[in-house]
């Protein structure tokens, strides 16, 4: 047990490195390519013609948030399908606006839209940096993106003292989104020149910047935690976990596969999925396609024979049970930290989990050695979703929805368990096996 609990600090460990150096989707998939390349994969454009064989390593990067890697099977994905694991760059944050200088009773601030789901009151009172990615265009005229990261506190959406709200304690914080997230930047009658602190920062003319991607993070860096280390505490769990654990388990594959492994890593999941890089793009299928068809058998009938043999895992993290709100979880369904991953259900179709591919999922924990969890929403609470049913919806693929538990889902700083970090890369090696 000693050495097991060793393997899930040493895999924590790598995660937190990897979740601070990715305080952005860009910097996220900027971060993951990098360790692609270190592993022998090459980047693949998708404006060219594509050569594939057996063996190959290789990766596709979409809108600079998005990414799919892939090892290319011995068999041909007609005969031996597709294995996928889904997965997403994004978590909610405060998104800076186009226009977003602002100057009020002499606090320079930043006007922000709230991206995703976040829950607002994690953000109070935290000391938040910038980061994201900005078009400029070159001395050639070229339009061009570098990738940006402040690395200080440099703002703090602040809170309102209790004594000029007296009931904030016993009636519950309201917060407008428009009006209370804004943060402040400074003090001065003079509005924040943004292209003026982001061309200091990347050593460029403000003129040339014509654009940009930027975000809010919070600055304290990720962390293990607990009596014994059994808890990671960090922002961006959510997903960047099973991103990690999906590349580490990529990496980590021989080059003789039987079926070719991918892995799908998703910007815009926490907005919906719907733009040209999300779940709901073309970015999957148009990518498994070109593979599909690189061998010498490839024909009309090779991508849909495919996608009927094919399986995705889409990891996404699962509720854990709370021990100060228990009554929020069914009582036959409550996930607990460090207990290895939970296979999500939902009979409205929230989870694209089903009968099949619960049982499969569940031999591929009793494998590597621990009986899955199951989670269910409560009936009458509503259920989120995951890439899963949108990627399924897209493909006609077969899909379980799994994910290790977590507290704080969604707040700025969230909870996980330093085993369920490790249990899942060698749930996602194993599936890939």
């Amino acid at each position: 047990m000693e050495q097991l609990r060793a393997k899930g600090i040493a895999a924590a460990k790598r995660l937190l490195s990897f979740i601070d150096a990715s305080p952005t989707p860009y910097h996220a998939t900027e971060n993951v390519a990098q360790q692609l390349r270190e592993d022998g994969f090459e980047l693949l454009s998708e404006r060219d013609a594509w050569t594939l064989e057996p063996g190959d390593r290789r990766y596709v990067v979409r809108s600079a948030g998005t990414l799919i890697a892939f090892v290319i099977g011995a068999r041909s994905p007609a005969e031996a399908g597709f294995r996928i694991i889904g997965a997403h760059t994004d978590s909610p944050n405060l998104r800076v606006k186009p226009l977003p200088s602002l100057t009020r009773k002499g606090y320079q601030q930043l006007g922000v839209e709230v991206y995703g789901g976040a829950l607002l009151s994690t953000w109070l009172d935290r000391d938040l940096s910038l980061a994201g990615r900005v078009v400029y265009r070159t001395s050639d005229g070229e339009l061009d993106t570098l990738l940006v990261d402040l690395r200080r506190p440099i703002g703090r959406v602040a809170s309102l003292a209790v004594h000029l709200d007296r009931t904030v304690n016993t009636e519950g914080l309201v917060l407008d989104k428009q009006k209370h997230m804004v943060p402040l930047l400074g003090l001065g009658k003079d509005k924040i020149d943004l292209a003026q602190e982001l061309a200091d920062q990347l050593e460029l003319s403000p003129e040339a910047i014509t654009g940009y991607d930027l975000c809010f993070y919070d600055t304290q860096k990720g962390s293990l935690g607990g009596l014994r280390d059994e808890l990671v505490f960090s922002a961006r769990i959510d997903d960047l976990a099973n991103c990690h654990a999906a590349i580490e388990a990529l990496c980590g594959t021989p080059d003789k596969l039987d079926a070719t492994a991918v892995v799908a890593l998703y910007d815009h999941e926490e907005c919906g999925s719907r733009s040209a890089a999300g779940a709901a793009s073309s970015v999957l299928r148009d990518v498994l396609g070109r593979v599909a068809l690189a061998y010498p058998e490839g024909q009309v009938q090779a991508f849909p024979r495919a996608m009927a043999t094919s399986v995705l895992v889409s990891a996404d993290l699962a509720h854990a049970v709370h021990p100060n709100y228990a009554d929020r979880h069914d009582d036959n369904h409550v996930p607990a930290i460090n207990r290895g991953l939970v296979i999500k259900t939902n009979a409205n179709q929230a989870y694209a989990t089903s009968g099949p591919t619960a049982a499969l999922f569940e031999k591929l924990c009793h494998d590597v050695g621990y009986e899955p969890q199951h989670f269910v929403t409560r009936s009458d609470l509503p259920c989120g979703s995951t890439i899963g049913p949108i990627t399924a919806a897209q493909l006609g693929i077969q899909t379980v929805d799994v994910g290790a538990a977590q507290l704080s889902m969604h707040s700025c700083r969230e909870v996980a368990g330093s085993l369920d970090v490790y249990l899942t890369q060698q749930t996602f090696q194993q599936f890939f096996r």
